[in-house]
């Protein structure tokens, strides 16, 4: 009889704690949950649509009030963070800003060229008709190879000294860049960041042969910048006019 009250006992203990814990969430966690999910931080929201290279100022965007819930750690929320830097990727009205979508670096082919230091060169190649398909689908900024028909062998083959090199842009017919040139209108030379040593092995090829660009990377900064860095390690080892007597 005693165990069998004692066994009653420590049932209507275990209840008064389970109910002492459920009150304990209810009136305590909940309110904490619902307050975190309820809370509001600012972020940067576009004004207007603007495209891949523009500089963004304090008209382009605003501040809006939005749920914390969910929000990426990527997103700005300071428009100190975005004025002045350059869109990485055409932006829309009421699109929310998040760091990839900003770049301190401008890809437009107005702001590489401004910052030309004589250590790069900007070299411009003509783009063969039967070529366009391609040429036309690359982008400011990206990492292409250079692929040189060589007539007397009639054969292909990718020189060493341009195995990674940086578009800065491609051109039509009338003068028009890639980044403000309108969906249709063919490309008709590739503009170029290259050494000097570089410009003239293209100048080179671009009189002889045929050119054509093979796409290897876009959007991923590092990724480009160790492909970059891999044919400065070239260049900086090797002799160009060797390799050209060679080829």
């Amino acid at each position: 009889m005693k165990n069998r009250n004692r066994i009653v006992g420590n049932r209507t203990v275990i209840g008064i704690i389970c109910v002492l814990l459920a009150l304990g969430i209810t009136f305590g966690v909940a309110p904490l949950v619902t307050r975190f999910a309820d809370r509001k931080v600012d972020v940067v929201v576009m004004k207007s649509n603007v495209e891949r290279g523009h500089i963004i100022t304090e008209d382009d965007v605003e501040l809006k009030s939005v749920g914390a819930q969910n929000l990426s750690s990527k997103t700005a929320m300071k428009k100190e963070l975005v004025v002045g830097k350059y869109a990485a990727t055409a932006l829309f009205e009421g699109q929310m800003l998040l760091r990839d979508h900003i770049s301190g670096e401008g890809s437009s082919a107005e702001s590489v060229l401004s910052l030309l230091d004589g250590t790069k060169v900007a070299v411009s190649v003509n783009v063969n008709n039967y070529a366009n398909a391609v040429s036309d689908k690359i982008s400011n900024g990206d990492i292409v190879s250079a692929i040189v028909y060589d007539r007397e062998r009639d054969s292909y083959f990718i020189p060493s000294a341009l195995k990674y090199v940086k578009v800065i842009t491609t051109t039509s017919n009338t003068g028009v860049d890639k980044d403000v040139r309108p969906d249709g209108e063919q490309a008709a030379t590739v503009t170029l960041l290259v050494t000097p040593e570089q410009a003239e092995t293209l100048a080179k090829y671009n009189h002889t042969s045929f050119i054509h660009f093979a796409l290897v990377c876009r959007g991923d900064k590092e990724i480009a910048e160790q492909f970059l860095k891999a044919q400065d390690d070239y260049l900086s080892n090797s002799n160009i006019e060797a390799e050209e007597s060679d080829g």
